[in-house]
C-alpha cells in the first residue's frame, strides 16, 4: 500500500478526517495543511486504518479532539482570574 492510500479507513475514520479538515479550512488553514492535520489527528485518535466490522481495532480514544484549545495548562478562566486578584492584593500590601 503506498503513502498517502486511505484504502484502509474505515468510512467513519474518513467522515471524521473531512469534518476536521472543514475546521481548520474555515479558520483560515490553506487546504493541504487542513488535509495533513486531519488525517494526523484521525491516525492519533484511532492508531491509524482499522478494517470495518464490529468490534475489530482498538477504540478510539478522542483525546486530540476534546482538548481542543479549551483546557488551560493552569484550570480555568475563573481560577485564573481568581488567582491574579489574589496576587494583586498581596502585592498591593506589601509595597504600601
Amino acid at each position: 500500500m503506498p503513502r498517502g492510500d486511505k484504502s484502509s479507513y474505515t468510512d467513519k475514520q474518513k467522515r471524521k478526517a473531512e469534518h476536521i479538515e472543514q475546521g481548520y479550512e474555515h479558520r483560515g488553514v490553506p487546504e493541504d495543511e487542513a488535509e495533513r492535520r486531519a488525517w494526523a489527528t484521525v491516525n492519533k485518535e484511532s492508531g491509524g486504518g482499522n478494517k470495518s466490522g464490529s468490534g475489530r481495532g482498538r477504540p478510539d480514544t478522542h483525546e486530540s479532539s476534546s482538548r481542543g484549545g479549551k483546557a488551560h495548562k493552569y484550570g480555568s478562566p475563573e481560577q485564573r482570574s481568581a488567582a491574579a486578584r489574589k496576587g494583586w492584593v498581596t502585592r498591593r500590601g506589601k509595597t504600601a
